[in-house]
């Protein structure tokens, strides 16, 4: 009966193991502090990201639009909203991304950070909501979300 009960401890030593192990990997490569919002301007998809474990660390954002990559860029232009929101302490965490071409109809952007994750590896994480906007036969941009600006951002 002893041997029973070893093998039942050492099964769940080793299950607790491999979840936190599991764990940390996913925290390490996906870290929770990333924080963002976008909106659909009349021309441009605009917004910010902010690491609210390291603030004064500029964002390498990427923007993609219907699931194609249309640009990257650093998110380091000013936004004083999300200082006066809380957001961050700084307010160089902004970007602006110009979208040319798009056909009449309705679209929609995605923003995510680059990360360096765990190695060489990097990866994309989403930050903020998927932005749902049209464009009309004038090519200017109608955002047709429904959500109001966190805690006091534009």
């Amino acid at each position: 009966m002893k041997i029973v009960h070893a093998l039942i401890v050492k099964s769940l030593a080793e299950s607790l193991l491999v979840s936190a192990l599991a764990v940390g990997f996913y925290l390490k490569t996906f870290p929770p502090t990333f924080q963002g919002w976008g909106e659909a301007t009349s021309n441009q998809i605009a917004g910010w990201a902010v690491d609210q474990a390291d603030q004064s660390r500029p964002l390498t954002v990427q923007l993609f639009v219907d699931g194609n990559l249309i640009s990257g860029a650093v998110a380091n232009l000013a936004r004083p909203d999300i200082v006066l929101s809380g957001w961050a302490r700084d307010a160089s965490h902004g970007y602006a991304f110009a979208v040319p071409g798009l056909s009449a109809g309705v679209h929609e952007a995605r923003v995510f950070v680059l990360h360096q994750g765990v190695g060489n590896r990097k990866t994309l994480q989403l930050v903020g909501d998927p932005i749902p906007f049209s464009v009309d036969e004038q090519g200017t941009f109608h955002d047709l979300t429904n959500r109001p600006a966190p805690r006091g951002a534009r």
